[in-house]
């Protein structure tokens, strides 16, 4: 049973990342009666709900509604964000009901003009995560930028050795850097694409089986990975995700994966199971 649930706000984002897929999708912004529905259906299949798959979900105007919805279902919520927003929007995840976890995408800095300092951005994420951890949530920044853009890293961690002071805790993913504030490291990975070529059947994923996502115009895909919905297994706004993740065709994926002989075009096609498959 899929424990994730990938709720995709909005697709639209304030930056371009080229470490990022994108998409060529229409943009748009799901509703607050489409996100209580889609919320309302993924919720017996999952505890955990992540705001994205792509876009920056601290754009969304209805944000403070859609955390409201989520807890009342019961939901632990868990937002990504590339911190652009953070100080606009603080109080909003600062107040926010059941919200787990926030993920702040460093690396996004250093390919993107931003209109503020390094040392600006910096700070105000710094000062959110210190902020968040007090609350009881957990921080998390993230450089899943190795092997590829990195140059501003060295330059990164001094800060944040500057601001948050002490032996940081090693951990298997990156650091403990105090009381729920965390540093994690990732390697560069090519998103899934039907152009990217074949890197064979002999892996497996979490896809479907610990998670599933949901495109913003209620497309089922199964993994956060799918960013076009090239895998569309039904939408959640016209079908129950049960009767979704019956069909033939999702059974088969999954034995699929059990059995590491991946058929679907794009699993094949899939980077970051390539690099994990290293």
């Amino acid at each position: 049973m899929p424990n994730k649930a990938f709720l995709e706000i909005t697709n639209v984002c304030n930056l371009s990342c080229p470490f990022c897929h994108g998409t060529k999708r229409k943009a748009g912004f799901m509703t607050v009666d489409e996100f209580r529905l889609a919320a309302k259906r993924l919720r017996p299949f999952a505890d955990y709900l992540y705001f994205h798959l792509l876009g920056e979900p601290l754009l969304h105007p209805e944000l403070e509604t859609f955390f409201n919805i989520s807890a009342e279902l019961g939901f632990q919520n868990i937002i990504t964000t590339n911190g652009t927003l953070l100080k606009e929007r603080e109080e909003v995840l600062l107040n926010a009901k059941a919200l787990r976890k926030v993920s702040i995408s460093l690396h996004c800095y250093e390919v993107n003009a931003m209109g503020m300092s390094l040392d600006d951005y910096l700070l105000q994420c710094f000062s959110f995560c210190r902020k968040a951890a007090a609350q009881g949530m957990i921080a998390v920044m993230r450089l899943w930028n190795h092997g590829g853009s990195d140059a501003l890293n060295a330059r990164i961690l001094q800060k944040m050795h500057d601001y948050f002071p002490g032996e940081w805790k090693q951990l298997h993913s990156g650091f403990m850097l105090a009381e729920k504030t965390f540093l994690e490291w990732g390697e560069l990975f090519a998103w899934p694409d039907m152009n990217a070529d074949d890197f064979g059947a002999n892996h497996s994923c979490y896809g479907l089986r610990d998670q599933v996502g949901v495109l913003c115009d209620g497309t089922v895909v199964p993994c956060c990975l799918d960013a076009e919905g090239d895998i569309a297994l039904g939408n959640i706004f016209e079908t129950d995700i049960e009767t979704i993740l019956q069909s033939p065709r999702v059974k088969a994926m999954k034995k699929a994966f059990e059995m590491r002989n991946v058929t679907e075009p794009l699993c094949r096609r899939c980077g970051y199971a390539s690099v994990k498959r290293r």
